[in-house]
């Protein structure tokens, strides 16, 4: 954890000796686990151009002479990149390549980075368990056609997301979603977690898939609830991100 509630994801290639760190939200923290772990960190990989995701950019590179990878539409705006990327383009990491989608909606040039290989997914502040990212850059329609690329991946994808909202994020999805027996159970869970300190991430995609009401704007229980049956999906989304942004 990075900051107050920042995570900051390292990984590592024992094959390639290669280490990269997603997002850098605080130099000293991810140059700590790197050190303690005899690693050099090669690469940071941006999703997008947030302070509180790239304030470790320019400290970290000074130190390990890093790589940093970052998102095509905000190019100009991470600090000391060097490669940027795109819809369809593949960053190679040593035996895994992940591909790159962009997701704009909380930034314009958001991207997020998915790995078949490994079968995660870090997704930033696009998407997070029980929710999204509020919409800063883009609306609505961008960012549902963002979640709809990312519904479409593998169940057993694990999510690792930038922030540890779950718990705030788990008291207003019953408020739009109040007869699911699978959230309420992602409820208790996520409450145990926290009370003893734990993170509640990463989370399986299916389990985002059958709780996450941003993640459902097409489900009749949702759409009847919010008296929207009839509506498209775009404008059931738009509606679930009114209510959390006024809740």
């Amino acid at each position: 954890m990075c900051l107050s509630d920042n995570f900051g994801v390292v990984i590592h290639d024992p094959e390639s000796g290669r280490t990269a760190s997603i997002d850098a939200p605080d130099a000293e923290t991810i140059a700590d686990i790197v050190r303690r772990k005899g690693w050099t960190l090669t690469d940071i990989m941006a999703t997008h151009h947030h302070h509180d995701h790239t304030g470790g950019n320019l400290a970290l590179k000074q130190e390990f002479g890093c790589r940093i990878t970052g998102p095509k539409g905000e190019a100009d705006k991470i600090p000391g990149l060097d490669e940027a990327l795109g819809e369809g383009d593949v960053f190679s990491f040593g035996a895994y390549d992940f591909q790159v989608f962009e997701t704009p909606g909380h930034t314009a040039g958001h991207i997020v980075y998915y790995s078949p290989k490994a079968g995660v997914l870090f997704a930033g502040d696009t998407l997070f368990s029980m929710g999204c990212g509020r919409l800063f850059e883009r609306g609505a329609a961008e960012m549902w056609s963002a979640l709809t690329k990312l519904k479409a991946l593998p169940g057993d994808t694990m999510l690792y997301c930038g922030h540890e909202y779950t718990l705030a994020n788990t008291r207003f999805a019953v408020t739009v979603d109040p007869d699911n027996t699978a959230l309420r159970e992602r409820v208790a869970e996520v409450e145990a977690l926290r009370e003893t300190g734990q993170a509640t991430l990463p989370v399986s995609l299916s389990t985002e898939f059958a709780t996450n009401p941003f993640l459902r704007a097409d489900d009749p229980a949702i759409r009847a609830h919010l008296g929207m049956t009839d509506a498209g999906n775009e404008e059931v989304f738009a509606e679930i991100r009114r209510r959390k942004d006024n809740f």
